[in-house]
Parts: C-alpha cells; structure tokens; sequence
C-alpha cells in the first residue's frame, strides 16, 4: 500500500484517481488468540469501546464472519454519517478486513495479527479512503486510529488476564 497521502493519478482520459492510505500499530501484551477474538470475533461489541465516534448494529444473523453486515454511524466529523460496512476477509487470528461504503466515501480498512512470542501480538490497522487526497484529514484520521489502537491495547491488557500472571 502506498505511504499515508500518497496519491494514484490515472491519465490519458481517464478520471484522477486519489487515495488516502493511512496506517498505525501497536504491540498488546495478550497472545494472538485473545487479541483476535476482541477486536474480530467481538467486533460489534467492542468497535464502539476503543472507538467513541462509532457506534455499530450488525445486520446479519449469526456470528461475525465474511459476508457480515453491519449498520455504522460514524460521529467523528462536523455531521453524523451512516454507512454499512461488510466483512470481506476473515482469517482467524491473521487477518479482518471490512469494506466500508458510507453517505460520503467508499473506504478498506484491514487489520492483521502477529504473534511475537506466546504473549504478545502486533496489531496493524490500514484503512484505504477514495477519493481522499487532503493532507490535514489524513492527519487527524491517522491521530484517531492511533488512539483506537492505543484504546484496544488498554483494554484488552486491562479486562484479560495475563497468563504470565
């Protein structure tokens, strides 16, 4: 994926094309399997905990899976937004991508998992913005992703216990 706010121009009659990719991390102090199943398998749930802007109903029966749907709002801007978003990658304790398609913008966010050691996993959040080409926006996002990222280490390090312990 290209660097944050880097750029796709299609020429030769073609319409611009602009995408804003930003992406962050953090390591959690949890193995894979816990880390996965708060921030995947319990997705709904706990999205709106490490997250406050966004608030999530899903859609379809079942547990979350590929091909889930779910309704978002997302509070964050000057004006609420709604949106649905699909599950389109599910790879237990890899991968979880979503494909998101709001009022005012068609986005991918993915999340992958990686074990570094029994007990500890890197998390790293991607999200793929059309059509976004201002710096500033891309900025605050990456700040806000930050913080949910930084929001899903608190938690997951608070409320599961440590097997170390």
């Amino acid at each position: 994926m290209p660097a944050l706010g880097q750029q796709r121009v299609r020429h030769l009659g073609y319409i611009e094309e602009r995408t804003g990719d930003v992406q962050v991390s953090t390591e959690v102090n949890r193995p894979v399997g816990d880390v996965w199943r708060f921030y995947a398998a319990e997705h709904v749930r706990n999205h709106p905990r490490w997250d406050p802007d966004m608030h999530l109903e899903q859609l379809s029966d079942g547990p979350i899976g590929l091909a889930t749907r779910i309704r978002r709002m997302n509070t964050r801007w000057d004006t609420p937004v709604e949106g649905e978003m699909e599950v389109v990658e599910f790879d237990p304790e890899r991968a979880f991508a979503v494909s998101i398609h709001d009022r005012n913008m068609n986005a991918q966010g993915r999340t992958t998992f990686e074990a570094r050691g029994p007990a500890r996993t890197l998390i790293t959040v991607t999200t793929r913005i059309e059509g976004m080409n201002d710096s500033e926006k891309l900025e605050f996002l990456r700040r806000m992703m930050q913080r949910s990222v930084d929001n899903v280490k608190r938690l997951i390090e608070t409320e599961i216990p440590s097997r170390d312990a």
